[in-house]
């Protein structure tokens, strides 16, 4: 039986995010993976059509307790509590164990229907500190794309939806399929739930005295053989001390951080240049092509090359290629 997903409605409601739900839920993708998911529409309120996402079908919002899946678009006034009906909704369709993913700021409907009490929960970054402040009992984690809790799943804004959506995907069908799918939609590969993509070098360390001299040395020098030892002597503290700083302020250990910045320099390279894998792994500090293809695949989720191509497919679709930047050669 194909999984049911059912998409809530309400004024006020965005249609980026309703319209991004129907393209991986609502359009059939029996050639990915049979059956697909049978996707329907419910409104709350005198909404009966909603243009920008295509509805070909409304359902009354008491059939959302047979749901499986209930997907809560962001609202577009996080100032005003969010309508009552649809609140109710929403927990009714919890409590009768449907899985709920809010995007965006969709996720102050589920804080209203206290569902995250004590949970993990994102949602974008401006809103935040409104969300920690209303609802002190959510655990908010600005850092990540999307959360999953399981149960409750929430993204960070409103292309962190796209994400949340693969990612669910990747849950129903596996990963094969939602790669396939990000390629079909001709979006990058999906990071798994709660990788936050490294913080800058000024938000991560803060006041941190110690970290922000070794940091911007190391920054200068990806490209040489630095090792955490070194890192360490730079800094003029026990490997120890180091590590220490490191988790308070970046939640990474000292290598996790090297490697993470020598990939992040890498995928620019791939982005910006036509060098070669290894020539690239050189320039990291990866030394061997086979050590980048192995750190960039783990952290990245595909090999260098299917990076590049995914990259320049986006650029040539956007009709825009940056000044100066050449047509990177098969690999």
């Amino acid at each position: 039986m194909p999984i049911s997903v059912a998409l809530l409605l309400a004024s006020g409601i965005s249609g980026l995010d309703a319209s991004a739900a129907r393209e991986i839920f609502g359009v059939d993708r029996t050639y990915l993976a049979d059956p697909w998911y049978d996707f329907a529409v419910h409104t709350m309120d005198d909404m009966r059509s909603c243009d920008s996402c295509r509805v070909e079908q409304v359902c009354n919002p008491e059939q959302l307790t047979s749901a499986h899946t209930v997907v809560v678009p962001a609202l577009s006034d996080v100032r005003q509590a969010p309508p009552a009906a649809l609140v109710g909704a929403v927990r009714d369709a919890h409590e009768a164990g449907a899985r709920i993913v809010a995007t965006h700021t969709g996720t102050f409907v589920l804080a209203a229907a206290g569902l995250l009490e004590g949970r993990r929960a994102t949602t974008h970054w401006a809103h935040v500190g409104a969300l920690a402040a209303q609802y002190p009992r959510v655990k908010v984690d600005p850092e990540t794309p999307y959360v999953d809790e399981g149960d409750i799943l929430t993204s960070a804004g409103q292309a962190a939806s796209l994400d949340l959506f693969l990612h669910v995907v990747r849950l129903d069908h596996g990963t094969a399929v939602a790669k396939a799918l990000a390629h079909r939609l001709v979006m990058p590969p999906q990071a798994d739930a709660g990788e936050a993509h490294p913080p800058a070098l000024s938000e991560s360390v803060g006041e941190d005295h110690i970290l922000t001299d070794v940091l911007s040395w190391v920054t200068q020098r990806l490209g040489s053989q630095v090792t955490v030892d070194d890192m360490a002597q730079q800094a003029n503290v026990s490997r120890r001390t180091l590590t220490r700083h490191f988790r308070a302020s970046t939640g990474m250990t000292p290598l996790q951080w090297l490697l993470a910045q020598r990939v992040q320099l890498a995928q620019r390279l791939l982005e910006s240049t036509g060098l070669s894998v290894e020539q690239i792994a050189v320039r990291t500090g990866m030394g061997t092509a086979a050590t980048l293809r192995r750190h960039f695949g783990r952290t990245v989720g595909v090999p260098p090359e299917s990076y590049r191509r995914w990259f320049r497919s986006r650029e040539e679709v956007g009709g825009v290629r940056p000044a100066g930047v050449p047509v990177a050669p098969r690999q």
